[in-house]
């Protein structure tokens, strides 16, 4: 079950609101300092998908959600079901950024409903490249092979 294309406005880096849900201190403190290095300025953090859409809730808005899929309490398909449901998050770009990476992991996140794929460790030289083109409207669906 293929999910339709959605359309989606282009945003700069500079005006990005992005919500890092990452449950792994080193891996996130890497996503910040590569997404401040493009000019992301607004990045929040959440280490479990438990209470992700409260807490998106409580940010001015969303641009961009990267999640892990392995997390504490709630894993990230349960907490993009719980985004997907929300009346203001809906459309959110929900990309995962897992080190499970494997062909069918990625079909299962694609069926799921996410909007793109990213393994881990992350490449430091493609990052910021690979999320100004998601900012800017194109999917990115990559095993990092």
């Amino acid at each position: 079950m293929n999910q339709p294309t959605k359309t989606r406005k282009s945003i700069e880096p500079t005006d990005a609101h992005i919500l890092v849900v990452e449950d792994n201190v080193s891996n996130f403190v890497l996503i910040a300092r590569l997404l401040a290095f493009m000019g992301v300025q607004k990045c929040e953090w959440k280490t479990t998908g438990w209470g992700v859409v409260d807490f998106a809730n409580t940010m001015p808005r969303v641009d961009l959600i990267l999640m892990d899929l392995r997390l504490p309490h709630e894993d990230g398909y349960e907490a993009l079901r719980q985004i997907r449901a929300d009346a203001r998050l809906h459309d959110t770009l929900v990309v995962v950024v897992t080190a499970h990476g494997s062909s069918e992991e990625m079909k299962k996140a694609r069926e799921a409903g996410f909007d793109g794929f990213l393994v881990k460790p992350l490449d430091a030289d493609q990052f910021p490249e690979q999320i100004s083109r998601i900012l800017h409207g194109d999917e990115i669906w990559d095993l990092g092979l």
